[in-house]
């Protein structure tokens, strides 16, 4: 068994998670409805969602399950607990916006939700785990989106810094590592959750992605800019879906396409957000969408905050990597996170689709690292399976395991390239409700939660295999991954 000795001291183990997506007690505490709280259950939830008549509004045919998550709520001791157990140095989860601003747009704060929150901080330092949070993590409160129209208003640059300065200002002297938006990428298959745009409030037209997107850029600038004038020592990223992208083959045409594809879905966003300004292809980049320059709101000074205020590190997702291929007809397909391609003949899958390939992981490290400079934190990665827990609620996942262990073995190799990795929280390090499915069934996590998809079980957790496993891969700093 391959034994990895080059992960730096300080390297930031540990698990990820989103508030929509475990929390739950969707109504206690003064919050309000985000987003995420009217989105469907179960695998159709996409199809849903896509739909012209998607409204945005509670619908008693379909279920809910980010409304119950794990009930993190009130369980948050005891996940932390288990938490400290496995050994984590860290811990990425994000806050509500809509607990802190239940409609998004208030000028005060909700002071019981930020008191769960000073709760769950003191909780992580406690166990001396170091807090990683997500501002904004696919929860952006249900009134931003049907009051103002979502991020294609301006005004919502202002509510975005509101509640930035709050969050940073309580915790700047707890809380060292942000990320301002999770996978704000993913705005270019998929913007609803990212941004708020269904095809019932402009999705449909791509200059409103845009147009969105340089709002949040804006909004990202001044949380950097914020943050480093509360504490300097803060370190705030930007974080982004990133898929390793193969061309299918050397045929010229598909080069370009791959080129194009890497453009538009891995680096555009970066490129603004770590570069601080827009890159030279983003002309041509809008014109292969039908948008010009000209159809964007955008002006000198907030360029100017764009070009002062770039992060501090790239966090990014790394589930599965893509082929492109404009060449052949009638190829089959594979699924991923938000978006797919052709399928990879040279890879396996999980059991939702998304194809494995820990080598595309040191291909992304190496090619954010050579494009960047910048220290790159692995904040998502990990298996979605059926998990059968025997009649103990113990679940044996060597599958898990081996998917962990292959991909922490290209961090190991990415590394001795000379990719800067600051961390690795792999996702859903406690079962929780899927995003792109609003399932239970489809787990990641350490730890068992016992709850189906309609939100019924004891809500007990139990230690699965891969639990002191990843115990033993943190207490020896990567080296053991047997």
């Amino acid at each position: 068994m391959m034994k990895t000795n080059n992960f730096p001291k300080g390297f930031l183990w540990g698990g990820a998670t989103a508030a929509n997506q475990l929390e739950g007690a969707y109504q206690e505490g003064g919050k309000g409805l985000s987003i995420a709280d009217v989105l469907p259950g179960g695998k159709e939830r996409m199809n849903i969602i896509a739909s012209p008549d998607f409204d945005f509004k509670l619908d008693p045919k379909y279920t809910y399950p980010n409304h119950v998550g794990i009930d993190h709520y009130h369980h948050f001791k005891e996940d932390i607990k288990l938490f400290a157990e496995m050994g984590f140095k860290c811990y990425r989860f994000s806050i509500a916006w809509s607990r802190v601003f239940p409609n998004g747009d208030e000028e005060q704060p909700n002071e019981e939700g930020l008191k769960f929150y000073d709760a769950l901080i003191d909780e992580c330092l406690k166990y001396d785990i170091e807090p990683v949070i997500t501002i904004s993590h696919y929860e952006m409160p249900l009134h931003l989106v049907t009051e103002y129209g979502s991020w294609t208003n301006k005004k919502l640059i202002g509510f975005y810094e509101n509640f930035a300065r709050t969050v940073l200002t309580r915790y700047k002297d707890k809380v060292k590592y942000w990320m301002t938006f999770n996978e704000i990428n993913s705005a270019t298959h998929f913007p609803i959750m990212s941004q708020g745009l269904v095809l019932s409030n402009g999705a449909g037209d791509k200059k409103n992605i845009y147009q969105a997107w340089h709002n949040q850029f804006v909004a990202g600038a001044k949380a950097v800019k914020i943050g480093h004038e509360i504490n300097p020592d803060m370190q705030i990223g930007c974080m982004i879906a990133y898929g390793t992208t193969y061309s299918y083959d050397s045929d010229p045409k598909n080069q370009l396409a791959t080129l194009q594809d890497n453009q538009v879905n891995n680096f555009f966003c970066t490129d603004v957000q770590v570069r601080g300004h827009y890159p030279a292809y983003t002309k041509s980049l809008l014109a292969r969408d039908g948008v010009k320059l000209s159809d964007i709101d955008y002006n000198d000074e907030e360029l100017d905050l764009l070009a002062e205020n770039p992060v501090d590190y790239i966090g990014f997702s790394y589930y599965m990597s893509l082929v492109v291929d404009v060449t052949h007809e009638n190829q089959e397909t594979a699924a991923g996170n938000l978006l797919g391609g052709v399928k990879n003949p040279f890879l396996k899958a999980s059991d939702w689709g998304w194809q494995i390939d820990p080598t595309g992981l040191r291909i992304a490290l190496n090619e954010l690292s050579d494009r960047y400079e910048k220290p790159l934190f692995i904040v998502e990665n990990g298996l979605g399976a059926i998990d059968k827990p025997d009649e103990n609620h113990y679940v044996d996942d060597d599958y898990r395991i081996d998917y962990l262990r292959e991909h922490i073995e290209a961090i190991s190799e990415a590394i001795d390239d000379g990719a800067d990795v600051m961390g690795y929280t792999p996702w859903g390090c406690i079962d929780l409700v899927s995003a792109s499915t609003g399932e239970m069934s489809k787990r990641y996590g350490f730890i068992y939660v016992d709850e189906d998809d309609e939100g019924n079980g004891t809500f007990d957790r139990y230690k699965k295999r891969s639990f002191d496993w990843y115990k033993k891969v943190i207490e020896t700093n990567g080296a053991d991954l047997a």
